[in-house]
């Protein structure tokens, strides 16, 4: 008798089998970030269009376009504010959040090794993406203290991890895309820095936030298409 062929993955030592990166909930999770960022992106440009002063993605903060009052708003840098869709901008940030965190949430082992490392890589991820629904839930100016909170955790934690995303564990899916990682991270982390201290290159300081808040939009991004390029890779 010829001994049956099994396409099972290899058990662990501790007998659990590995997910496998292809797997539907990793295709859930790729495609559960891929519509966080897209949407995201084409919402901001809805909402900043929509201003009847001008919105500038060089000067204008990204919470701009969710704040509910129209007014000058911002002592350090006095700008007026006034933002028609407001409330679209901030469902939308709530919403971004919240399919950020299914796709750390759907996406496994495989993708993301075990150990660690990897643990704390994806619970840094997660407190980003709850930072992202606190914005959308608490506009700059009803509770400045509460969005400033938020906005450190997209831009400090979520930053961090990116970075430890960096070092997951080599056989991860996602340890393949190390020299993106490492470098999207020091960029966002570099501009989180000049942006919190307010220290303007002469970039604008719209365009600070945005690459220190964005580093990981385009990671999950990268990530997303690895993913469901392995899945395609696995299919016979």
């Amino acid at each position: 008798m010829h001994a049956q062929l099994t396409t099972q993955p290899a058990p662990h030592p501790d007998g659990r089998p590995e997910t496998r990166a292809g797997d539907p909930r990793g295709r859930l999770g790729a495609t559960a970030w891929i519509l966080a960022v897209v949407p995201f992106l084409a919402v901001q440009l809805a909402v900043g269009a929509a201003w009847r002063t001008p919105y500038s993605w060089v000067r204008n903060n990204i919470s701009d376009l969710g704040n509910v009052h129209c007014r000058t708003w911002d002592a350090s840098r006095p700008r007026y504010v006034c933002s028609p869709l407001h409330d679209l901008m901030n469902a939308s940030f709530a919403a971004h959040g919240a399919l950020l965190l299914a796709g750390v949430l759907l996406t496994g082992r495989a993708c993301w090794g075990r150990g660690a490392r990897a643990l704390t890589t994806r619970l840094l991820f997660l407190v980003n993406a709850a930072a992202w629904v606190l914005v959308g839930f608490v506009p700059a100016d009803v509770d400045e203290n509460l969005h400033v909170l938020g906005a450190l955790g997209i831009m400090g934690v979520g930053n961090t991890a990116l970075l430890c995303a960096a070092f997951l564990p080599r056989g991860a899916l996602l340890a393949a895309i190390r020299p993106v990682t490492f470098a999207l991270a020091l960029l966002a982390l570099t501009a989180a820095a000049l942006f919190l201290t307010r220290h303007d290159p002469g970039l604008g300081m719209g365009t600070l936030e945005r690459l220190a808040a964005f580093g990981t939009d385009a990671w999950v991004l990268v990530a997303a298409v690895t993913v469901l390029r392995r899945r395609r890779a696995d299919t016979p």
